[in-house]
């Protein structure tokens, strides 16, 4: 079994259903989702001005037997089936689908380039990221946190602390002894 995690963003028409539908077009392709991020709408990098606000969300999917490029021509696939165009880079779209990671490979195929070459370096890839994996490690070992912060890098260094108990009333109504 294989281990990928994709981006999504749609920017055109109904963002959150053509999300969902995404996820599970890619599972019918042998791209199950196991884990999703929270959707965070984000304004548009790069494009033309004036485009919509995009929804974006990151999953981790189990991509069975399928090698990283499989896990790619299954996401175009996808991407041809809720009717994106590529006209314009990083113009609007009625959705998009990177491979961010797949493994632990690295790769430079011009085709498929792992892990995604830009995702460390936008929000809207970094965020929900982090929505799934409070810290996550690329495949060369560095923490992608310490990455997109740049000379902020910051490490967990214990597990959260112990939230209090809720005080209890006892049942009286009266105030605690």
């Amino acid at each position: 079994m294989h281990t990928a995690t994709l981006a999504l963003g749609a920017n055109l028409g109904d963002r959150l259903a053509t999300l969902q539908r995404a996820v599970d077009l890619l599972a019918e392709q042998g791209v199950r989702a196991v884990r999703c991020s929270r959707v965070w709408e984000t304004d548009p990098v790069g494009g033309p001005p004036g485009q919509p606000a995009y929804l974006n969300a990151v999953i981790r999917a189990d991509a069975g037997d399928l090698r990283p490029g499989d896990v790619l021509a299954a996401a175009h696939r996808v991407e041809a089936a809720l009717g994106r165009v590529r006209v314009e880079r990083w113009g609007p779209r009625t959705i998009d689908i990177d491979v961010l990671l797949y493994d632990d490979v690295i790769s430079d195929d011009p085709t498929l380039t792992l892990p995604h070459p830009r995702m460390t370096e936008r929000a809207f890839v970094v965020l929900p990221l982090l929505d799934i994996d409070p810290d996550p490690v690329l495949p060369d070992g560095r923490r992608i946190l310490d990455v997109a912060l740049g000379d902020q890098p910051a490490r967990p260094v214990a597990p959260p602390l112990v939230l209090p108990r809720a005080a209890s009333s006892g049942g009286s109504g009266g105030a605690a002894p």
